[in-house]
Protein backbone atom coordinates (compact mmCIF):
# COMPACT_ATOMS: atom_id res chain seq x y z
CA UNK A 1 0.00 0.00 0.00
CA UNK A 2 1.36 3.42 -0.97
CA UNK A 3 2.31 6.02 1.62
CA UNK A 4 -0.71 8.21 0.82
CA UNK A 5 -3.03 5.22 1.22
CA UNK A 6 -1.42 4.22 4.52
CA UNK A 7 -2.01 7.73 5.84
CA UNK A 8 -5.60 7.79 4.56
CA UNK A 9 -6.31 4.40 6.13
CA UNK A 10 -4.78 5.45 9.46
CA UNK A 11 -6.97 8.56 9.51
CA UNK A 12 -10.08 6.57 8.62
CA UNK A 13 -9.30 3.93 11.27
CA UNK A 14 -9.26 6.67 13.91
CA UNK A 15 -13.05 6.88 13.39
CA UNK A 16 -13.39 3.30 14.70
CA UNK A 17 -14.62 3.46 18.27
CA UNK A 18 -15.58 1.19 21.12
CA UNK A 19 -19.25 0.21 21.11
CA UNK A 20 -19.52 0.57 17.33
CA UNK A 21 -22.90 -0.33 15.84
CA UNK A 22 -23.03 -4.09 15.23
CA UNK A 23 -24.34 -3.50 11.70
CA UNK A 24 -21.53 -1.16 10.68
CA UNK A 25 -19.06 -3.82 9.53
CA UNK A 26 -21.53 -5.64 7.29
CA UNK A 27 -22.72 -2.31 5.89
CA UNK A 28 -19.18 -1.25 5.01
CA UNK A 29 -18.56 -4.58 3.30
CA UNK A 30 -21.77 -4.11 1.30
CA UNK A 31 -20.59 -0.64 0.34
CA UNK A 32 -17.22 -2.02 -0.79
CA UNK A 33 -19.03 -4.60 -2.94
CA UNK A 34 -21.34 -2.01 -4.49
CA UNK A 35 -18.46 0.39 -5.23
CA UNK A 36 -16.41 -2.42 -6.76
CA UNK A 37 -19.27 -3.23 -9.16
CA UNK A 38 -19.43 0.36 -10.46
CA UNK A 39 -16.22 1.72 -12.01
CA UNK A 40 -17.86 5.16 -12.34
CA UNK A 41 -18.76 5.25 -8.64
CA UNK A 42 -15.29 4.02 -7.68
CA UNK A 43 -13.70 6.77 -9.78
CA UNK A 44 -16.00 9.41 -8.25
CA UNK A 45 -15.53 8.49 -4.60
CA UNK A 46 -11.82 7.68 -4.92
CA UNK A 47 -10.84 10.76 -6.94
CA UNK A 48 -8.02 12.35 -4.94
CA UNK A 49 -8.41 15.66 -6.82
CA UNK A 50 -12.16 16.04 -6.11
CA UNK A 51 -13.56 18.21 -3.34
CA UNK A 52 -13.94 16.02 -0.25
CA UNK A 53 -17.35 17.21 0.88
CA UNK A 54 -18.87 16.72 -2.57
CA UNK A 55 -17.73 13.08 -2.41
CA UNK A 56 -19.21 12.73 1.06
CA UNK A 57 -22.51 14.11 -0.29
CA UNK A 58 -22.53 11.40 -3.00
CA UNK A 59 -21.80 8.74 -0.39
CA UNK A 60 -24.62 10.00 1.86
CA UNK A 61 -27.03 9.96 -1.07
CA UNK A 62 -26.19 6.35 -1.91
CA UNK A 63 -25.72 4.89 1.57
CA UNK A 64 -27.90 7.15 3.70
CA UNK A 65 -29.80 4.17 5.14
CA UNK A 66 -26.64 2.82 6.75
CA UNK A 67 -25.95 3.26 10.46
CA UNK A 68 -24.32 6.49 11.63
CA UNK A 69 -21.10 4.59 12.43
CA UNK A 70 -20.87 3.05 8.96
CA UNK A 71 -21.49 6.44 7.31
CA UNK A 72 -18.88 8.07 9.55
CA UNK A 73 -16.24 5.53 8.51
CA UNK A 74 -17.20 5.79 4.83
CA UNK A 75 -16.99 9.57 5.05
CA UNK A 76 -13.53 9.30 6.60
CA UNK A 77 -12.47 7.01 3.74
CA UNK A 78 -13.78 9.22 0.91
CA UNK A 79 -12.18 12.30 2.47
CA UNK A 80 -8.77 10.61 2.34
CA UNK A 81 -6.25 10.98 -0.48
CA UNK A 82 -5.47 7.42 -1.55
CA UNK A 83 -2.56 6.36 -3.75
CA UNK A 84 -4.90 4.67 -6.24
CA UNK A 85 -8.46 3.44 -6.63
CA UNK A 86 -7.67 -0.20 -5.81
CA UNK A 87 -6.19 0.84 -2.47
CA UNK A 88 -9.17 3.10 -1.75
CA UNK A 89 -11.48 0.12 -2.28
CA UNK A 90 -9.23 -2.17 -0.20
CA UNK A 91 -9.27 0.45 2.55
CA UNK A 92 -13.07 0.47 2.76
CA UNK A 93 -13.03 -3.32 2.87
CA UNK A 94 -10.44 -3.33 5.67
CA UNK A 95 -12.52 -0.82 7.65
CA UNK A 96 -15.50 -3.16 7.31
CA UNK A 97 -13.47 -6.13 8.53
CA UNK A 98 -12.11 -4.17 11.47
CA UNK A 99 -15.59 -2.92 12.38
CA UNK A 100 -16.85 -6.51 12.38
CA UNK A 101 -13.93 -7.55 14.59
CA UNK A 102 -14.59 -4.67 16.99
CA UNK A 103 -18.00 -6.15 17.79
CA UNK A 104 -16.95 -9.83 17.57
CA UNK A 105 -13.65 -10.70 19.36
CA UNK A 106 -13.78 -14.31 18.09
CA UNK A 107 -13.99 -13.30 14.41
CA UNK A 108 -10.38 -14.13 13.54
CA UNK A 109 -10.72 -17.69 14.91
CA UNK A 110 -13.91 -18.30 12.94
CA UNK A 111 -12.45 -16.96 9.69
CA UNK A 112 -9.39 -19.20 10.08
CA UNK A 113 -11.68 -22.19 10.69
CA UNK A 114 -13.66 -21.49 7.51
CA UNK A 115 -10.43 -20.95 5.56
CA UNK A 116 -9.22 -24.39 6.74
CA UNK A 117 -12.49 -26.01 5.62
CA UNK A 118 -12.21 -24.41 2.17
CA UNK A 119 -8.50 -25.15 1.87
CA UNK A 120 -9.00 -28.87 2.60
CA UNK A 121 -11.82 -29.27 0.06
CA UNK A 122 -10.62 -28.58 -3.48
CA UNK A 123 -14.09 -29.05 -4.95
CA UNK A 124 -15.56 -26.56 -2.47
CA UNK A 125 -12.80 -24.06 -3.29
CA UNK A 126 -13.68 -24.34 -6.96
CA UNK A 127 -17.43 -24.10 -6.34
CA UNK A 128 -17.13 -20.97 -4.21
CA UNK A 129 -14.68 -19.37 -6.63
CA UNK A 130 -16.30 -20.32 -9.92
CA UNK A 131 -17.55 -17.46 -12.09
CA UNK A 132 -19.73 -19.91 -14.02
CA UNK A 133 -22.22 -20.43 -11.17
CA UNK A 134 -22.88 -16.73 -10.57
CA UNK A 135 -22.62 -14.75 -7.34
CA UNK A 136 -26.16 -15.55 -6.16
CA UNK A 137 -25.56 -19.30 -6.40
CA UNK A 138 -22.22 -19.00 -4.57
CA UNK A 139 -23.78 -16.95 -1.78
CA UNK A 140 -26.62 -19.48 -1.48
CA UNK A 141 -24.04 -22.26 -1.10
CA UNK A 142 -22.30 -20.31 1.68
CA UNK A 143 -25.58 -19.96 3.57
CA UNK A 144 -26.35 -23.65 3.10
CA UNK A 145 -22.96 -24.64 4.48
CA UNK A 146 -22.45 -22.15 7.28
CA UNK A 147 -25.80 -20.74 8.49
CA UNK A 148 -26.07 -21.45 12.22
CA UNK A 149 -22.51 -22.80 12.35
CA UNK A 150 -20.61 -19.50 12.45
CA UNK A 151 -21.48 -16.09 13.85
CA UNK A 152 -23.38 -13.50 11.78
CA UNK A 153 -20.17 -11.44 11.63
CA UNK A 154 -18.13 -14.31 10.18
CA UNK A 155 -20.94 -15.20 7.78
CA UNK A 156 -21.08 -11.59 6.54
CA UNK A 157 -17.34 -11.68 5.80
CA UNK A 158 -17.49 -15.02 3.96
CA UNK A 159 -20.49 -13.85 1.92
CA UNK A 160 -18.64 -10.66 1.01
CA UNK A 161 -15.60 -12.47 -0.38
CA UNK A 162 -17.73 -14.98 -2.28
CA UNK A 163 -19.94 -12.23 -3.71
CA UNK A 164 -17.03 -9.88 -4.51
CA UNK A 165 -13.92 -12.06 -5.03
CA UNK A 166 -12.00 -9.60 -7.27
CA UNK A 167 -9.69 -12.39 -8.42
CA UNK A 168 -8.78 -13.59 -4.91
CA UNK A 169 -8.70 -17.16 -3.63
CA UNK A 170 -11.30 -17.47 -0.89
CA UNK A 171 -9.02 -19.18 1.65
CA UNK A 172 -6.28 -16.58 1.16
CA UNK A 173 -8.77 -13.70 1.45
CA UNK A 174 -10.19 -15.16 4.67
CA UNK A 175 -6.74 -15.58 6.21
CA UNK A 176 -5.85 -11.96 5.43
CA UNK A 177 -9.19 -10.87 6.89
CA UNK A 178 -8.42 -12.90 10.01
CA UNK A 179 -5.14 -10.99 10.38
CA UNK A 180 -6.98 -7.66 10.28
CA UNK A 181 -9.53 -8.96 12.80
CA UNK A 182 -6.81 -10.17 15.17
CA UNK A 183 -4.90 -6.90 14.83
CA UNK A 184 -8.05 -4.93 15.64
CA UNK A 185 -8.27 -6.85 18.91
CA UNK A 186 -4.61 -6.39 19.79
CA UNK A 187 -3.24 -9.73 18.59
CA UNK A 188 -0.98 -11.12 15.86
CA UNK A 189 -1.60 -14.23 13.81
CA UNK A 190 1.26 -16.54 12.95
CA UNK A 191 1.15 -19.50 10.58
CA UNK A 192 3.79 -22.06 11.49
CA UNK A 193 4.53 -24.77 8.93
CA UNK A 194 6.43 -27.82 10.18
CA UNK A 195 7.36 -31.24 8.85
CA UNK A 196 5.83 -33.01 11.87
CA UNK A 197 3.44 -31.92 14.64
CA UNK A 198 4.94 -29.84 17.45
CA UNK A 199 4.81 -31.06 21.03
CA UNK A 200 2.90 -28.97 23.57
CA UNK A 201 6.23 -27.83 25.02
CA UNK A 202 7.58 -26.80 21.60
CA UNK A 203 4.40 -24.91 20.78
CA UNK A 204 4.49 -23.07 24.12
CA UNK A 205 8.14 -22.13 23.62
CA UNK A 206 7.49 -20.92 20.06
CA UNK A 207 4.50 -18.89 21.22
CA UNK A 208 6.61 -17.27 23.93
CA UNK A 209 9.35 -16.35 21.43
CA UNK A 210 6.90 -14.92 18.88
CA UNK A 211 5.04 -12.90 21.50
CA UNK A 212 8.32 -11.49 22.76
CA UNK A 213 9.25 -10.51 19.20
CA UNK A 214 5.82 -9.07 18.31
CA UNK A 215 5.32 -7.32 21.63
CA UNK A 216 1.76 -8.57 21.99
CA UNK A 217 -0.22 -11.85 22.10
CA UNK A 218 0.25 -14.18 19.12
CA UNK A 219 -2.21 -16.85 18.01
CA UNK A 220 -0.44 -19.72 16.25
CA UNK A 221 -1.96 -21.81 13.49
CA UNK A 222 0.12 -24.92 12.79
CA UNK A 223 0.28 -26.51 9.34
CA UNK A 224 2.01 -29.89 8.90
CA UNK A 225 3.83 -30.26 5.56
CA UNK A 226 6.05 -33.38 5.36
CA UNK A 227 7.76 -31.94 2.25
CA UNK A 228 9.60 -29.46 4.47
CA UNK A 229 11.71 -32.46 5.64
CA UNK A 230 12.67 -30.60 8.82
CA UNK A 231 12.91 -27.16 10.36
CA UNK A 232 10.11 -24.61 10.48
CA UNK A 233 8.56 -21.90 8.32
CA UNK A 234 6.87 -18.99 10.11
CA UNK A 235 4.67 -16.31 8.58
CA UNK A 236 3.64 -13.44 10.83
CA UNK A 237 1.93 -10.47 9.17
CA UNK A 238 3.76 -10.10 5.82
CA UNK A 239 7.08 -11.39 7.14
CA UNK A 240 8.19 -14.94 6.37
CA UNK A 241 10.96 -16.67 8.33
CA UNK A 242 11.93 -19.82 6.45
CA UNK A 243 14.26 -22.09 8.40
CA UNK A 244 13.10 -25.30 6.75
CA UNK A 245 15.41 -27.93 5.30
CA UNK A 246 13.53 -27.69 1.99
CA UNK A 247 14.29 -23.95 1.78
CA UNK A 248 18.00 -24.58 2.40
CA UNK A 249 18.05 -27.33 -0.24
CA UNK A 250 16.30 -25.05 -2.75
CA UNK A 251 18.85 -22.33 -2.03
CA UNK A 252 21.71 -24.79 -2.50
CA UNK A 253 20.26 -26.00 -5.82
CA UNK A 254 19.97 -22.39 -7.01
CA UNK A 255 23.61 -21.73 -6.09
CA UNK A 256 24.79 -24.87 -7.89
CA UNK A 257 22.77 -23.96 -11.01
CA UNK A 258 24.19 -20.42 -11.13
Amino acid sequence: MGSASREALAQARSALRDGIDRNAGAELLRAAGAIAESPALLATLGDASAEAESKVAVMERLFGEFSADARSLLAAAVRGRWSNLDEFLAGIEELGLRAEAASDPSLSDELLAVADVVDRDHELQLSLGSKLSGAAARVELVHRLFDGKISPSALAVVVHFVDSPRGRRLDAALRRAARYAADQNGKELATVTVAAPLSAEQQARLSELLERSAGRPVKITTVVDPELIGGVRIQIADEVIDGSVRARLDELRAQLAA
